[in-house]
């Protein structure tokens, strides 16, 4: 019975939950890297629809997601979210400002009597690739870094710089990994634009695209990895609950829970088979290997971050540190929310129902024509 469970296996079964949503959210960053890539992959009015399109039909699907994250972080862990969104605010109001023109860009770039045009509508979805995929990096990254935010006896948060999160932006650590996931989403929409896009020209662009994008994104990302796992990680005394800095914390984890371990190195496998299959063999379906990789190597980030006496949202001022032990919900919300979660598996099916019925026709150019039967973006 799940009443029977106690309040530290309901906080991981969360921290689980929450870690599979995230992941998904950072694959499906491909949409946001198929933005950057508009006026690379396409050279005429036409190719440029052909690729709006494409990504387009999936735009719903990144920001549902999302919608999930914060709700889910909101009802399991709602000290992080009130810490977080509270004083990192900035960056977070940013970060949502993007996807909110980028909602407005699909719907509105091509109907009847827009005044602003349809190239403002493209630079807003620019604005939302680059800078919303690399805030989220940046901000992620933090989880490993800290923040400067001090918590009282009441759980009561105070940040203690006037940026209000984008102090972020001051640490290179935190840059590398915003890159990294910038150069990954452009990665992945070359990938899935090859895959989806039924126009041999765009192909080819699009694995030129594949090879320059992931060579920056490896550099960057071999950096975090190095720099986390060599560093001192924030640990807590599960009796004391007293957080310290703890020497290769992060590489301790990885170590002492294996499954996290063959997570990390699957995924990054199979992100360079996706990348290599792309651009030595020409495949099509690079995407399908990378893109799974990416959702495992996600998910173990976020396993070393929450398990294993590990503070996942750590503050300068040690004690104020957040772990999914002192940032939860009651043992009695986390009850009722583990009976709703079991319609996971259902909204998952759906998810890959519809995706298919989307996806069941490659985009070609008789589409994305003014007279197409099918709706344009």
């Amino acid at each position: 019975m799940i009443s029977a469970l106690s309040h530290l296996q309901l906080q991981q079964y969360w921290w689980l939950i929450m870690s599979i949503v995230g992941s998904g959210l950072v694959f499906l960053l491909f949409v946001q890297g198929g933005q950057t890539l508009i006026d690379v992959l396409g050279k005429t009015k036409e190719e440029k629809n052909m690729i709006i399109n494409s990504i387009g039909r999936k735009w719903e699907f990144t920001f549902t997601t999302l919608v999930v994250f914060a709700a889910g972080m909101f009802a399991s862990f709602p000290l992080f979210y009130s810490t977080s969104f509270g004083g990192a605010y900035y960056a977070w109001m940013i970060f949502l400002f993007c996807f909110i023109i980028q909602a407005v860009s699909f719907e509105y770039r091509r109907k009847k009597g827009n005044l602003l045009g349809e190239r403002t509508y493209e630079w807003f979805l620019y604005i939302n690739g680059f800078l919303g995929a690399f805030l989220l990096g940046a901000v992620v990254a933090t989880f490993f870094t800290g923040s400067d935010f001090i918590r009282n006896e009441y759980n009561l948060s105070t940040w203690q710089t006037e940026l209000y999160g984008l102090e972020i932006l001051f640490n290179f650590t935190n840059i590398s990994l915003g890159i990294a996931v910038l150069f990954l989403a452009r990665t992945l929409g070359a990938m899935y634009i090859i895959n989806n896009v039924d126009y041999q020209i765009i192909r080819e662009r699009g694995k030129k695209q594949v090879g320059i994008n992931a060579a920056v994104f490896l550099v960057f990302f071999l950096y975090f990895m190095v720099t986390i796992l060599l560093k001192d990680g924030f640990a807590y005394d599960p009796t004391t609950k007293e957080v310290f800095m703890e020497p290769l914390k992060y590489l301790n984890n990885y170590l002492g829970m294996p499954v996290a371990l063959i997570l990390l190195l699957v995924g990054v496998l199979l992100v360079l088979y996706g990348i290599g299959t792309t651009w030595f063999k020409k495949s099509t379906k690079g995407i399908w290997f990378a893109g799974p990789g990416t959702f495992a190597t996600v998910l173990s980030l976020f396993w070393v971050l929450g398990y294993n006496n590990t503070s996942f949202y750590p503050s300068f001022d040690l004690q104020s540190s957040l772990t999914i032990e002192n940032a939860s919900s009651s043992h009695y919300t986390l009850t009722a929310m583990t009976y709703i979660s079991f319609l996971v598996p259902v909204v998952i099916g759906y998810i890959y129902y519809a995706w298919r019925l989307i996806d069941r026709k490659k985009i070609t150019i008789d589409d994305v024509k003014e007279d197409s039967e099918h709706h344009v973006y």
